[in-house]
């Protein structure tokens, strides 16, 4: 099989079978297109072939000298281990379909990627951020009123942006205070929120969604737009990005914040590892295990701070 073809069909396997996000998409098929660059102009053939680079001809040297150049192109360690994890997939896919009799990358490795501490809001950031939002929607204003519900649940579930803007108003359970959340790979998982996340969202619900929607036919969404069509990640990171702008702290300032915010206070409050790895669907403990490295730090900038003897 062609190599480029094969990397659409793979990008269309992910898509369809696997169910992977179309942002996780869009980054494997273009690592893939770099190293069918890559293999094309490394085959001493290339120019005068007729045929072009068939899926066959890829191997282990081929791939790891695909890493090596990235790697003196300057990308970063989390690049190139994106890169090692889509062409490991691809091979094994390649293998699984029978389009290959080897597993190219099945030997495959990268430098792990360097692993920085999430920014983490104070509890007393996000009393702020509630205050101001309450404020900001006591008029009624139905942009005020949803985007008060949007991060109220943003940091009651911490869920993800993309599973946010995909909730329907059949996902909300209000006599059971839980959501149903549609994950990473098409997984479920069913997350508690508390009272104020309740009280925002059955104040949309009531005076402000309807607003928002007017004549046009419901779509079943529960953030609506200024069109009443459902809201993209984009308009959720630009509301974020307001509120975070002028609070002290370094990092990233997206929905992603209160997500690690959200994981790092449950942690601090004595919630169990293993519930908030149920809460923030990771497939692995070994990824949630990062807010343990949050808390521990907040704790020695506390001790820092308020020890004689530190």
């Amino acid at each position: 099989m062609e190599l480029r073809a094969a990397i659409e069909a793979f990008a269309r396997h992910l898509t369809v079978d696997r169910g992977f996000s179309e942002h996780t998409v869009r980054a494997y098929r273009g690592d893939l297109r770099d190293l069918a660059r890559f293999a094309e102009e490394r085959d001493p053939a290339a120019e005068s072939a007729t045929e072009p680079l068939d899926v066959r001809e890829l191997d282990l040297e081929t791939l790891r000298d695909w890493l090596w150049h990235g790697s003196n192109a300057g990308l970063a360690k989390s690049s190139l281990s994106r890169r090692s994890a889509a062409a490991r997939g691809f091979t094994r896919w390649l293998v699984t379909t029978g389009q290959a009799s080897v597993d190219a990358a099945a030997r495959l490795k990268a430098p792990r990627p360097e692993q920085h501490l999430p920014r983490v809001l104070t509890r007393g950031q996000m009393s702020g951020i509630f205050e101001g939002l309450a404020a900001r929607s006591e008029g009624g204003d139905p942009f005020a009123v949803r985007d008060e519900a949007i991060i109220e649940l943003l940091y009651a579930t911490a869920m993800r942006v993309s599973e946010l803007t995909g909730l329907k108003l059949g996902d909300l359970d209000r006599s059971q205070l839980t959501v149903r959340v549609l994950g990473k790979g098409g997984k479920e998982r069913v997350v508690p929120f508390g009272v104020p996340a309740a009280h925002a969202l059955d104040r949309y619900l009531a005076h402000a969604r309807q607003s928002l929607r007017g004549e046009r036919p419901d779509p079943g969404i529960l953030f609506l737009n200024s069109r009443g069509a459902a809201m993209n990640t984009r308009s959720v990171y630009e509301l974020v990005a307001g509120l975070l702008r002028e609070l002290p702290g370094s990092g990233p300032s997206g929905p992603h914040a209160f997500r690690h915010t959200a994981a790092t206070h449950l942690l601090d409050g004595g919630a169990d590892l293993r519930a908030v790895q149920e809460i923030l669907g990771h497939a692995s403990l070994s990824t949630t295990q990062i807010y343990t490295h949050v808390s521990a730090e907040r704790l020695k900038q506390s001790y820092a701070a308020a020890h004689p003897r530190a």
